[in-house]
């Protein structure tokens, strides 16, 4: 990762509509996004059946075709199984391979630390990794390998007919980035992550973020003090 070479195609690809549900109790941002005619959603916190039942209630001709997330812990996880539920146990999950070994232990983690209990995803129909492409519609979502807040987490990139867009995770936060001190979690792997992120994005791009406001790279790249310092270290490596 040291080397921040771009792997992204940066030509625009359709047009897309994105939506924030502020869903479960630790206020995890889960996203559908829709591209003619069709959904995924990303990161589905809790209560996936509900989920489902809000967003085809409002978008009764829009079929919600799968589901992705951006990493394995609990508060992003916890709505998979309501959805398969409510759409059929067919419906892809998609995650990082990486991250699938610490998923039972997050969940029950959660429970045994806040007394929060969550289910269990099951087993992810696709894993994907760094440059892989999964597409909704006509629009396309590259895989971005973020390691630090998990080791399997990933940055989903779009490059859109309405701008670049990026769903972060819990990599980056404004002014921040996730925490490290959880399970997987890596302070040094999340610095590099940022560095990668603040390299390769177009900084017009809009971040997507797990918890809170949106945000865009060139927002981070002037007052983000980790992007900042993470670029720094990432430039003496490289011997710039």
């Amino acid at each position: 990762m040291d080397t921040q070479t771009s792997i992204l195609d940066l030509t625009p690809h359709g047009s897309i509509d994105i939506e924030c549900v502020v869903n479960g109790p630790i206020e995890t941002n889960t996203y559908f996004i829709t591209s003619k005619g069709e959904a995924l959603v990303i990161d589905p916190a809790w209560d996936g059946e509900a989920l489902v039942a809000d967003f085809s209630h409002r978008h009764p001709d829009v079929e919600l075709r799968g589901i992705v997330c951006t990493h394995g812990h609990a508060d992003h996880v916890g709505g998979v199984a309501g959805i398969r539920r409510a759409l059929g146990e067919e419906t892809p999950f998609v995650l990082s391979g990486e991250d699938v070994p610490m998923v039972r232990a997050n969940i029950d983690h959660q429970r045994q630390k806040w007394g929060i209990e969550t289910e269990d995803p099951g087993e992810p129909s696709r894993l994907v990794t760094e440059g892989d492409v999964i597409a909704v519609g006509d629009v396309h979502l590259q895989v971005v390998a973020t390691p630090g807040h998990t080791p399997g987490g990933v940055v989903l990139f779009a490059a859109t007919e309405d701008g670049p867009v990026a769903f972060v995770g819990d990599t980056l936060f404004p002014g921040s980035h996730g925490r490290t001190d959880l399970e997987g979690g890596d302070e040094g792997a999340i610095m590099k992550s940022l560095a990668k992120l603040g390299t390769v994005l177009p900084p017009e791009t809009r971040c997507f973020v797990g918890h809170g406001p949106a945000t865009t790279i060139a927002s981070e790249l002037a007052g983000n003090p980790f992007m900042v310092r993470a670029l720094h270290e990432h430039a003496r490596r490289e011997g710039r």
